[in-house]
């Protein structure tokens, strides 16, 4: 963060006074006050690893924290989510099978998860009881920093084999995994698919033309040595995002932190998430996927590469022209989707902001794949009769509903810290400033002004990054009722290609690293490893 310093600088008369002096081993190097969600924010580099804070002050009573890793994937196997599963499987300092059930048991938790994205790793915990707070902290630090990973781990969260019906007879082997059966529902789900490979259409040539959910096709091909490797590389204070946010002790937070990133040296983080070239065309893409026999029910999006998150204003902008588009009932090209009666309803992540850079997706569902250019048509006509005028009561309503969102900031019951964890995470990550989508005011008033003045600006953002912009792919997902056997056939063929290449012992070790495994899965945790779970 040391070499950013200037992109995150306020001025001065923002800033309140910094102390040079280390906190704990941290040093803070930026303290502004956030209006918009009267929270005073300091960012904080730990002397002795790099590792980057950002601590947020203010009175919410429901605490969050979260601690971030950047995990850009190299494959497809699935290794930043199969991860994230098996850090939550027992630890150093908390050696139970399953802390977090454990600890359900006695926390007054109001968030506890682990969230895999395209390139990082999340780990948040939110609570309103201070204690309560301090024991999840301690909990989640422990164990992404000190997991107990084994190979047990890998084939349990992973992937493993186990013998099949008919292993006895002809030595039949089966997949079985958390997440290799957990993508392989994924990878069954058209909507899902649909997304991966929106994705994968604009960013042929970095990290997010891969999966990091796992392909179940690709997820056997990971090792063990590749899996500790990964955990050893990226799960280090140097490549750490911690975020603190509500009325708990600021200085607590620095002292809970240290005592984990001060066990570490120095490392090089991550490499940085390389920029997407722009497409020089546009692209095509045709995709299968399973369906019942007689489903001509086809999906398909149009997809447009943007800009970087970093500039606050254009992301304010394209946030509001995403619900002036379709954002709303009245939204002129969801309107024009529906009407058409070509498909049954919307499909497309619409903008997308939590990646390097950010990208805008439409599209319908349930479409015969013949009307799917009459559809692309609809959305073209749309965007040019609005890139000649956008009618000004779109436009109030678009800023209306995003300024509400804003200033609410009502997320339910999902902490409101959380939210602007992830909206820090999407500039932060990349080297940019984690509060510059959160210091909203600015670039809401500017905009303002600029449309009272009568400037056409959202005429000219349809222009510039959606008409002629050539970064752009139409994704079809194409209904295929012999893919799912093929893809059966395929799994059947690898599993036999693998049988043979083991000889009779080697067969005979798969049945008893099974049976070992379901053994210990059913073992229950020692009362003494119990006893390390902090309760209320």
């Amino acid at each position: 963060m040391s070499d950013n310093r200037d992109l995150f600088r306020r001025p001065a008369s923002d800033n309140l006074e910094l102390s040079m002096d280390l906190i704990h081993g941290f040093k803070c190097i930026l303290e502004t006050e956030v209006a918009e969600y009267a929270s005073t924010a300091r960012i904080y580099e730990h002397a002795a690893t790099g590792g980057r804070l950002l601590s947020m002050e203010n009175k919410d009573e429901n605490k969050v924290f979260g601690i971030s890793f950047r995990t850009p994937p190299a494959d497809s196997t699935g290794l930043p989510h199969i991860l994230e599963h098996s850090v939550l499987c027992g630890s150093e300092k908390y050696p139970v099978k399953e802390p977090f059930v454990e600890l359900l048991k006695g926390s007054l938790q109001t968030f506890l998860n682990a969230l895999t994205f395209p390139d990082k790793t999340c780990y948040p915990v939110a609570s309103t009881n201070h204690q309560d707070f301090n024991n999840l902290v301690d909990v989640y630090l422990d164990a992404v920093f000190f997991p107990r990973l084994t190979p047990d781990t890998l084939k349990q969260e992973g992937w493993h084999f186990e013998p099949g019906p008919n292993f006895e007879a002809d030595g039949e082997l089966v997949y079985k995994g958390v997440v290799f059966n957990e993508m392989k529902g994924a990878y069954s789900s058209p909507d899902g698919l649909l997304s991966e490979h929106t994705q994968n259409s604009l960013f042929p040539d970095n990290c997010y033309s891969l999966d990091s959910g796992g392909d179940p096709a690709v997820i056997p091909e990971l090792t063990f040595e590749q899996f500790e490797d990964f955990h050893r590389r990226y799960y280090h204070p140097s490549n750490a995002w911690a975020f603190f946010y509500g009325d708990d002790d600021p200085e607590q937070r620095l002292k809970a932190l240290d005592a984990y990133f001060s066990r570490f040296e120095r490392s090089v983080p991550s490499p940085e998430i390389a920029l997407q070239p722009p497409l020089a065309a546009p692209v095509r893409l045709v995709k299968p996927y399973a369906a019942s026999e007689g489903d001509s029910q086809a999906m398909f999006t149009m997809n447009f590469g943007l800009p970087e998150t970093a500039d606050p204003n254009l992301n304010l902008r394209l946030d509001v022209l995403e619900h002036i588009l379709i954002g709303l009932p009245s939204s002129p090209l969801r309107k024009a989707l529906l009407d058409s009666g070509l498909g049954e309803d919307l499909t497309g992540v619409g903008l997308e902001t939590d990646l390097r850079q950010m990208y805008f997706s439409v599209g319908l569902k349930g479409i015969e794949e013949a009307d799917i250019a009459e559809a692309e048509t609809v959305i073209e006509q749309v965007l040019v009769d609005l890139a000649d005028s956008v009618h000004p009561h779109d436009i109030e309503a678009g800023i209306n509903s995003l300024e509400f969102d804003l200033r609410e900031n009502n997320t339910g019951s999902y902490p409101r810290g959380l939210s602007l964890m992830f909206r820090a995470l999407s500039t932060w990550l990349y080297g940019n400033d984690p509060l510059a989508l959160l210091a909203f005011e600015a670039p809401l008033a500017k905009l303002k002004k600029e449309v009272d003045d009568g400037k056409p600006v959202f005429e000219k953002l349809i222009r510039t990054h959606l008409l002629e912009n050539t970064h752009r792919s139409v994704v079809i997902l194409r209904p295929d009722p012999e893919l799912a056997g093929q893809q059966a056939a395929e799994e059947a063929a690898r599993l036999r290609k693998a049988a043979e290449a083991m000889d009779k012992d080697g067969l005979a070790r798969v049945a008893v690293e099974a049976q070992a495994l379901h053994d210990q899965q059913g073992r229950h945790d020692s009362p003494e490893a119990l006893a390390t779970i902090p309760r209320l």
